[in-house]
């Protein structure tokens, strides 16, 4: 877990260091510094397909980056959202130009160091 508690009403994204350390990072989750969550926003076409995921094993802001990250570099990934809920389950929205095979949202999230949730 990070040495640094998220709060309701925090407003940093958390995409850069404020200190030194973030459990996650010192586990082998990855060194990724800040995404391009909306690097598509200007592409996202009419037959854009928002999906939602749940994400467990997330636990903070660095975490978030790792995660959307990872998801950012899939071929047809518009852009990511993430709703973090420490301790519990994360909503993740993908938003993709084209479909994408389940399979490569699994991988992704699994090399970013976490699991999706079963439904």
């Amino acid at each position: 877990m990070c040495s640094t508690p998220i709060t309701p009403d925090s407003r940093d994204l958390g995409l850069t260091a404020k200190d030194d350390s973030c459990a996650c990072s010192a586990d082998g989750h990855g060194t990724h510094g800040a995404t391009d969550t909306g690097r598509a926003e200007n592409q996202r076409s009419s037959s854009a397909t928002e999906t939602q995921y749940l994400v467990t094993g997330m636990t903070c802001n660095h975490c978030v980056a790792s995660v959307t990250e990872e998801l950012s570099e899939l071929d047809g990934v518009d852009s990511v959202s993430v709703e973090l809920n420490v301790g519990g389950q994360s909503r993740v929205t993908v938003t993709t130009s084209h479909p994408v095979a389940q399979e490569a949202i699994h991988a992704a999230v699994t090399e970013a160091g976490y699991d999706l949730a079963s439904a």
